[in-house]
């Protein structure tokens, strides 16, 4: 044995046996490979086992320092192309109030799409012109209060109009208005089911009744290509189609418009389960993405240049790319096991409950302690009855031990605004401060706040009660009795 070279661990009983190939050369066509040294101790700068003794497992952490740089990093992206830009934060994102008020600090306005989120928004401070009202669903009530208090509230289809206009109009006021319009651009298919359809003629109807409306002001253009768009090219083509609209509608009408609204869309470096190329390989940069739409957004405006018509203000409601990786979830293995096929596989106490988002994602996932073996195919299950709680359906990772924590990551964008309270309590969510300190931003459930709601009728307040016959008051006599002599019983086999 060369002096230097140390002896090899021998092999544990527990171990499968297993070939261990050599790995040499630069990054290939399916990414890079993974060290069997790679594993993270600290998140955010902060020791994930003495997170885990302070709040619990499994616990989402969030980094504000992230936050905060994420988003003044794709707003400097937009502005130094255009000058009057605006963000608009996509609640539905994650609607924590601590995030919330985070990106509200840095400048946001809040992009909200139901009543309750409109009254989120609201109840954190945020005044009602600084309001962006999306959605297909807004009732009378929720647009009363809209109306009266500024928000711009983009319209969904002709009811919706129409009741904008009703509310105004009982209220002597002008509703600032903007059209959600749906069309083809090429490049990803078309959410056509909100909006108004600008091939069919129908966002030019909209338009036209609008502008002739003393009760509404129409103001802007807002579109939403859809989810995760990995070509920038199809933003450009977007801003044609919108410029195109607002420039013939401009003409034919009077209005102007001040807003073109992009929606959101932006990718983050999260992995899709479609896709072999780790994300790093395939998601444009924020610059790219940027570069297009103002290029376009430019070239679109020249004819501005020659009426006194001023440029529009940009407004992009990213969510997924501004707050997806400042955020983490730490979860702990409870079990092992060996499969039918020979893969081996863990149980963790956090699944598809939480994170709602491993149906498409393939997340990033670490381990904290001592690498303990060869890197092998795991699957890992959440703690729920279904068969479909699987977090990874194939990672690689070293032999787990009941009791090693996981981070799972980036987990930022829409696990906490779509997890489900089902079978298990949802846990702390925290936010790691600028300075290092943690605090609690939304608290775990318990078995309190999980039956607040709800409302037992007063024969319902005692389990095992007798039952009350059916169409009457008084209890079923028969079966009060019955209740009274059930006793527990053996079923003796022959």
């Amino acid at each position: 044995m060369p002096e230097n070279s140390s002896p090899k661990r021998p092999k544990l009983a527990w171990e499968p046996p297993f070939i261990q190939p050599h790995r040499v050369g630069e990054i290939n066509k399916f990414g890079r490979h993974r060290s069997r040294e790679a594993r993270v101790a600290s998140v955010f700068g902060v020791d994930v086992e003495l997170l885990k003794k302070n709040y619990g497992s499994p616990l989402f952490v969030t980094s504000e320092e992230r936050l905060r740089a994420n988003v003044r990093r794709i707003k400097k992206a937009f502005a130094v192309r255009w000058g009057n830009t605006c963000h608009g934060w996509s609640y539905k994102t994650n609607y924590i109030s601590a995030v919330c008020n985070i990106l509200h600090q840095e400048g946001s306005l809040a992009e909200v799409v139901s009543a309750f989120e409109y009254e989120k928004a609201r109840a954190l401070g945020v005044p009602g012109e600084m309001i962006i009202f999306n959605g297909p669903n807004k009732s009378r009530a929720i647009l009363e209060r809209a109306v009266a208090e500024g928000a711009q509230i983009h319209l969904d289809h002709l009811d919706e109009l129409n009741l904008v206009e009703a509310v105004a109009a009982a209220q002597g006021r002008k509703a600032r208005v903007a059209l959600r319009l749906n069309f083809d651009t090429g490049y990803s298919e078309p959410w056509s089911r909100f909006g108004f359809n600008l091939e069919s003629g129908q966002a030019r109807q909209a338009a036209k009744l609008a502008a002739a409306s003393p009760h509404l002001q129409l103001c802007g253009l807002h579109s939403h290509l859809g989810t995760f768009i990995l070509e920038p090219r199809a933003y450009g083509e977007q801003v044609k189609i919108m410029c195109k609209f607002m420039r013939e509608i401009e003409s034919s009408e009077d209005v102007q418009i001040d807003v073109i609204d992009i929606g959101g869309g932006l990718p983050s470096m999260n992995a899709l389960q479609s896709i072999y190329l780790p994300p790093e390989q395939v998601v444009p940069s924020i610059n790219e993405y940027a570069e297009v739409i103002c290029g376009t957004l430019i070239e679109e405006t020249r004819y501005r240049s020659h009426t006194n018509r001023g440029l529009p203000k940009l407004v992009f409601e990213s969510g997924r790319a501004v707050v997806d990786d400042a955020q983490v979830l730490i979860t702990s293995v409870v079990g092992t096991k060996r499969l039918p096929d020979g893969r081996a596989a863990a149980v963790l106490d956090a699944g598809t409950n939480l994170l709602f988002t491993a149906y498409w994602y393939n997340h990033k996932v670490e381990t904290t302690g001592e690498a303990r073996g060869a890197l092998a195919d795991t699957v890992l299950f959440g703690p729920l009855c279904m068969n479909i709680d699987v977090v990874r359906h194939s990672v690689q990772l070293p032999p787990l031990r009941a009791g090693d924590s996981l981070v799972v990551s980036p987990v930022g964008a829409y696990n906490n605004s779509q997890w489900m309270q089902f079978i298990e309590y949802r846990p702390n969510v925290v936010l790691v401060h600028e300075d290092g300190d943690v605090s609690v931003i939304r608290a775990a459930e318990d078995l309190s706040v999980m039956m607040a709601q709800d409302r037992l009728p007063e024969h319902l307040a005692t389990p095992f009660a007798p039952v009350r016959s059916a169409g009457c008051n008084r209890f079923d006599a028969a079966a009060e009795t019955q209740a009274k002599t059930l006793r527990p019983f053996r079923i003796c086999r022959g």
